[in-house]
């Protein structure tokens, strides 16, 4: 199969979340939200071990552990090593997080009021950093590629999965790690004003690879990146991301969305989705998620995939109370198929502004993915006037089960 260069596919999935192990579990609990006590949380140590960690903190280590197992979903990293098993320069990262080091930051400059700069730990003082996350991420690793960190509010998730996609359709690396974290203490609690409770302490991460070199490596993709769009609205969000009132087969809103009050009548032109696709809150199952959100949105969306693909259907479990009324189906038909015509191009037009990221170019195929088979994945504060939105697609199985690995070369990066 011949790919476009702008063709951008998931290939790992990483959690690091209590209680949710994979995208179908987080999507499980999200649609059945568990009561009764809060599971017990990550514990950090029981998958990158404790050594050369105790100085690290929360944030740090989360989003170490989601970036091993995505890495390693995406067979990237043996399931025994650490090692990357492609060229370090042809993987990026990209991390995005609000909150993940505001207590050293907070207890940093409180210690140095308080009494002196000579009272700080050489050790610990790095993690004031605010790139500190995507920093270890890449130097555990190797990963020589660009490397950024994203604080950008309740959208940041999902730009750091746009500005990961545009690094590698322009060609910068071939592949990057999309992390989303966040944590919860009492500097964080204090901030928000919110029970930790509330709050999320966990990360995800994701592996977007261009098509091409995912093929060449014999790598599976288990979703297809679609149009990106970030607008002032929710509204106008949607209506460009599913022009003509295109309803999704699913709908990941933005943290604690509310269409209404309980009991009141809907207006149709102020919500943007039809009432009869399913919709999931991930915040609602792990926590306020910050600049997590749009990352935890992915992985989950990518478990909705994967049901869909499977034929078991992709709507919310029963009493879920998210989605449509009982018996509505949003699963794709019988025998359909689960990914984009050959030839479709999902990467940006030459010069294409941040409103029009991903959508098909010239050369796409002109019947593309039914937008009922794909997921809406919203998030920002529509106050604000600032929201972004994602479409994720089917892909299929693009190489054998056990495909022959492609040899490395040195200048792996080169288009």
């Amino acid at each position: 199969m011949t790919h476009g260069p702008g063709e951008v596919v998931v290939t790992g999935v990483g959690l690091a979340v209590p209680g949710a192990g994979t995208p179908e579990a987080l999507l499980r609990r999200t649609a059945c939200p568990v009561t009764g006590p809060d599971p017990e949380p990550f514990d950090t140590a029981a998958r990158i071990g404790r050594r050369g960690h105790r100085y690290k903190d929360r944030a740090t280590r989360l989003a170490l552990c989601a970036a091993l197992d995505a890495l390693r979903s995406a067979d990237l990293i043996p399931a025994d090593g650490e090692e990357v098993t492609v060229p370090g320069d042809t993987i990026g990262v990209v991390a995005s997080s609000n909150l993940g080091n505001l207590d050293t930051a907070c207890l940093t400059a409180a210690a140095i009021a308080e009494r002196s700069a000579v009272d700080l730990s050489p050790m610990s003082l790095p993690n004031a950093s605010s790139n500190v996350i995507a920093s270890w991420v890449a130097i555990r690793h190797g990963l020589r590629g660009p490397n950024l960190m994203l604080c950008n509010g309740a959208t940041s998730g999902l730009d750091a999965v746009h500005w990961a996609a545009a690094l590698v359709t322009a060609g910068r690396v071939r592949r990057a790690v999309v992390i989303g974290v966040e944590t919860r203490n009492a500097v964080v609690a204090d901030l928000l004003g919110r029970s930790a409770g509330e709050l999320l302490d966990g990360a995800a991460a994701l592996v977007v690879e261009g098509a091409r070199w995912a093929e060449a490596r014999g790598a599976r993709a288990v979703a297809a990146l679609g149009p990106y769009e970030r607008r002032a609205g929710l509204t106008g969000c949607v209506e460009a991301l599913l022009p003509d009132g295109a309803a999704p087969g699913v709908w990941f809103t933005p943290e604690r969305y509310a269409e209404g009050p309980a009991g009141a009548v809907p207006v149709p032109q102020a919500v943007p989705v039809p009432q009869a696709v399913p919709r999931y809150d991930v915040s609602g199952a792990v926590g306020r998620a910050s600049g997590a959100l749009g990352v935890l949105q992915c992985a989950a969306a990518v478990g909705w995939l994967a049901r869909a693909g499977a034929g078991t259907g992709a709507g919310p479990e029963p009493g879920a109370g998210v989605g449509p009324e009982p018996g509505a189906g949003v699963g794709p038909e019988p025998g359909a198929g689960v990914g984009p015509e050959p030839g479709a191009r999902v990467g940006p037009e030459p010069g294409a502004g941040l409103g029009t990221a991903f959508a098909a170019g010239p050369g796409a195929a002109p019947d593309p993915v039914p937008a009922s088979r794909q997921a809406l994945i919203t998030c920002g504060d529509d106050s604000a006037d600032a929201v972004a939105g994602l479409l994720l697609r089917p892909t299929p199985d693009r190489c054998p089960p056990h495909p022959a690995r492609a040899a490395l070369i040195s200048m792996e990066c080169s288009r």
